[in-house]
Formats: C-alpha cells, structure tokens, sequence
C-alpha cells in the first residue's frame, strides 16, 4: 500500500535523511552523462542535487506519494525529471546506468521483486546504490507506537494493521541480494544514531514521514489524540538532560553491478 505524504512538511523535518543522501551522492562518482533513477525521490532535493553532476546525462525521479511529487515538481529543469510511480510496479528495461535510492526502499516490503526489476532496468554495468533502514532502526519510536496501538481505546482500531516497513539484518539481505543476480555486491550495516537537537525537531519528524502508516485506520476525530499521546511517550523515551532526543537509526547500504 502506498503511503500519501505531505512533501513541503517532510522538506523541513528530513535533515538526517538529507545528510545521508548527500554523502551518497558524493561516492557515487558520476562522470557526467550518465542516466540515473532515483526510486522514492521524496521532495526531489537529492534527485536536483543528482542533476546538478550530470551536465550530460539526466536523472528521473519517481514516488508514490502525490504530495511528494508535488513538492518535487517545481524542481523539475531540462535533464530532472519527476513521476508519480509506485516502486514495485517499475517495468524499465536497460535504461539506466545508475539507479539510486536514499532512506526510501525500508517502505518496500517485497525486496526480491524490487531486485529483480532493478536488474532488468540497468543498462549493462550499471551500477546500484541504496541506503535504507536495518535491523534495530527507531528502536523508541517503534517501541511506543506498539504500546500506544495496544491500548484498549485503540486497540480494535489496528485488527488489520499491517506492519509496513521492512528492515532485515545484512545476512538477511546479502542473501536476497546474492539470489537477485546483481554482481560485486557489497552490503554493510552502519549505526547511524543520531539525538535530535531539541524535542520539536523530533516531533516533526514524527508527523512525517514516521506516524503516517497508522492514522488512516483510526477515525479522524481519534487521530490528534492518539498522535499526541505518541509524541508525549516519545519526548519521555528519548529526551536527554541536555534537550536533545535521542534515537537508534541503524542502515542498510547496498552497492552493486548488472
């Protein structure tokens, strides 16, 4: 199920995600005219950021969430381009020579579907480079979240709530990654915990993109209570004597060739 976001407020709440990007972007090492897509482009700052090393080549950028692709969409020049496209339904065929994603692919639950196409979009040699959310990311958030669906007032509310993010272990993924038929694969765990540098900065991170899967089940006038009762548990988890929150991001990151 896609997932509808609200871009211009993820832009202001996704300074780690950003940061992250950005040094991938950085070891990428384009030479210019290349073909790149960017799978869950977001608000499209990175996927700009892309275009900007490719004064030869051009970059797609694709989502499934409207209100990403409306905040990308301004962004747009000659060789940037944006689509809304739902990433498990990609059917390209050796178009690309780079194909890219940043803190997007952990909203992706079928992995060796996404592999597969994946490998069947890149041009030969063409290169992969993702990096997505691991075993033992948001530790906090997910614990409260759990409590707070558990609660009597709420509880009937998630009978059908499936969970929707996958986050393996690297053993997990090096061997979905090693069926997927890519080659001089490289998959690596990285503890990238951070504290939020004060408790409003995590609660916009909070509203988006982190709590958004699970208001749509509850009616809409239960929706800011159950909310603040989220952010409330999570200001008591992970506030530090300093001001800061802190909290366990922990990630996947994938290179490869076709």
């Amino acid at each position: 199920m896609a997932h509808e976001f609200d871009g211009k407020q993820y832009e202001k709440a996704s300074s780690h995600q950003h940061e992250w990007g950005r040094k991938l972007i950085a070891g990428l090492g384009l030479k210019g005219n290349e073909r790149v897509l960017d799978l869950g482009c977001g608000n499209g700052g990175l996927t700009a950021i892309i275009s900007e090393l490719l004064p030869e080549g051009d970059v797609l950028g694709i989502d499934a969430s409207q209100g990403m692709i409306d905040a990308a969409l301004p962004k747009s020049r000659n060789n940037l381009r944006f689509e809304l496209q739902d990433i498990n339904g990609i059917g390209f065929e050796d178009a690309f020579d780079v194909i890219f994603s940043n803190a997007a692919l952990h909203w992706i639950k079928d992995h060796a579907g996404l592999l597969r196409n994946v490998r069947r979009a890149l041009r030969p040699n063409g290169r992969v480079r993702f990096n997505f959310a691991g075993q033992g990311n948001c530790s906090a958030f997910f614990g409260v979240i759990q409590e707070a669906m558990a609660m009597e007032r709420y509880k009937p509310y998630f009978f059908s709530f499936e969970w929707p993010w996958y986050m393996p272990s690297v053993e997990e993924y090096t061997r979905l990654a090693v069926s997927s038929g890519l080659q001089n694969l490289k998959v690596l765990g990285e503890n990238a915990d951070r504290y939020f540098p004060d408790r409003e900065t995590m609660i916009r991170w909070i509203d988006q993109p982190s709590i958004v899967p699970l208001l749509p089940y509850l009616p809409e006038e239960k929706r800011p209570e159950f909310r603040d009762a989220v952010v409330q548990r999570m200001i008591g988890e992970t506030l530090q004597p300093d001001g800061r929150c802190f909290e366990t991001f922990r990630r996947i990151n994938l290179s490869a060739t076709k």
